[in-house]
């Protein structure tokens, strides 16, 4: 049986709505939730439960295709990549520091210490490095 996956967004944050989807889509890939070759929801039913518009989800697919992990095709849904190889990206690193910028700015504004951020930033480097990312 394949495990419950939830995703929770705040339309109230001032991230939009389908990069938190995408982000959200992204971590459960890079845990392994989704196995190469699954469909995930229809951009109509994950809208639906979600409570977005569906060209909110659609958009959170797209980022995602570009990125490699899906292959969106009309009437066949979004299907899950074998990403063993990532594309390289010269946009890559900029976007990664930009976007750890902004988590860091959120984490600040929840309460967090920039120690316990910066600790929490380390323990995940030192997962990715010895490839063992744990999931959430």
């Amino acid at each position: 049986m394949k495990p419950a996956v939830v995703i929770r967004i705040d339309l109230a944050s001032p991230v939009p709505a389908y990069r938190q989807i995408a982000n959200a889509i992204r971590a459960f890939l890079v845990e392994g939730t989704f196995p190469v070759g699954d469909a995930l929801p229809t951009v109509r039913h994950l809208a639906v439960d979600l409570g977005v518009h569906h060209n909110t989800v659609a958009e959170a697919y797209r980022v995602l295709a570009d990125e490699g992990w899906l292959d969106l095709r009309r009437r066949h849904g979004a299907i899950v990549l074998d990403r063993s190889r990532p594309r390289p990206s010269r946009a890559a690193r900029p976007s990664l520091v930009q976007r750890l910028r902004e988590l860091t700015a959120e984490a600040q504004a929840a309460g967090l210490a920039p120690a316990v951020i910066a600790d929490s930033m380390r323990a995940v480097a030192t997962e990715l490095a010895a490839g063992k990312l744990t999931k959430a």
